[in-house]
């Protein structure tokens, strides 16, 4: 399916150009045996069946929700879907508000939406060559109607297992597992879908301040900057974009990255807790990938931070570590609390103090 034709809306981002952009700029993957390519790709159908298996019995979400296969695809075909599923949270997200400026507005200031392609086809050529996985929760409709697809990129599973030096089986399946665990998250709760788009939506009607109101809080972001640099504690990419937001666009944005996170480090908690008993190497394999994220040569490690990506490493910790508190403390039916309810999801400032959010939602 054309990554633009599920979007009604007048565009601000040219997806076919930027999945254009993509393919060209990104380079092939590893090259590997025909027959062992095929044995990857049969071993990642078969791991994505059983990883959710070992999910369901390990949260007890979804027990009755069929399973399907994961699909395998090579770095074009995950840039084709990843730019589709954008754009379909992209259009979700604005239906969620009802701001018309929105639609048809300029949200990426002066850029056409065809520059704004190329920009985008960069980023999707960077990640297309660093993502294992991913479930795109708006994408085609998957088994009986459930929505979202899990895609599992083989050239980059492959390259990631070569490169650990880990057993291809194992890694296969630890993968699969944290994957599986978004795919089960957004199926077993049937208002997290709609929440995180109305959120979504929340901060893209936020940002529509113009560009006058960012500069009359410039001053004040370097002072800070100024001030964190001669502490020795850099507040980052992300942090500086926080200091030139307004109020009601941090609390927007906290809201995203508390949800973002709690995802993230649940899937990263399931995968490592499942683990031992499916993956004998799970801890030489969280170690070494561990240090494989955090590695790098400088321009990785400037596009990384540039792009977020050492952000959303942040996240999995931070989210993980909150998973590991809560379930020790109250046990994972008492976790699952945060599933009940969208009120009942952590707060920014919860997910580092996990006691908090035990006071609050189970007295």
């Amino acid at each position: 399916m054309n990554a633009t034709s599920a979007v009604e809306a007048p565009r601000t981002l040219d997806w076919n150009v930027a999945v254009g952009t993509a393919v060209r700029l990104m380079k092939p993957g590893p090259e590997v045996p025909r027959s062992e390519a095929a044995r990857a790709v049969r071993s990642l159908r078969r791991c994505s069946v059983e990883a959710e298996s070992h999910v369901r019995e390990q949260t007890g979400l979804g027990l009755d929700l069929p399973i399907a296969e994961g699909d395998v695809v090579d770095r074009p075909d995950w840039v084709r879907g990843a730019a589709f599923g954008l754009s379909e949270m992209t259009s979700a997200a604005l239906a969620t508000v009802e701001s018309q400026s929105l639609r048809g507005g300029d949200l990426l200031g002066e850029l056409s939406a065809r520059s704004a392609g190329v920009q985008a086809g960069v980023v999707l050529a960077y990640l297309g060559g660093k993502v294992l996985g991913q479930f795109d929760p708006y994408g085609e409709s998957g088994v009986d109607g459930q929505r979202g697809r899990l895609l599992l990129v083989a050239p980059n599973i492959v390259a990631a297992q070569q490169s650990l030096g880990v057993p291809a089986d194992d890694f296969l399946m630890w993968v699969c597992l944290h994957e599986s665990t978004h795919r089960l998250q957004f199926n077993a709760v049937p208002w997290l879908r709609e929440h995180f788009a109305a959120g979504l939506g929340e901060l893209l009607t936020q940002m529509e301040g113009g560009t006058g109101e960012l500069l009359t809080r410039l001053p004040n972001a370097v002072r800070e900057v100024r001030t964190a640099r001669r502490a020795d504690s850099s507040p980052g990419v992300v942090g500086i974009l926080e200091l030139l937001q307004s109020p009601e666009q941090r609390a927007a944005l906290d809201r995203i990255i508390a949800i973002s996170t709690l995802l993230e480090g649940h899937a990263d908690h399931v995968m490592d807790a499942v683990g031992p008993q499916v993956v004998p190497s799970v801890g030489t394999i969280r170690r070494r990938f561990t240090e494989r994220r955090a590695g790098g040569g400088l321009l990785d490690r400037i596009l990384r931070s540039l792009l977020g990506v050492d952000a959303k490493i942040r996240q999995y910790a931070q989210g993980a570590a909150f998973t590991e508190h809560v379930v020790d403390r109250v046990g994972m039916s008492g976790f699952n609390a945060v599933w009940a309810e969208p009120g009942n999801l952590p707060a920014r400032a919860e997910i580092t103090d996990p006691d908090a959010w035990i006071r609050r939602v189970h007295g």
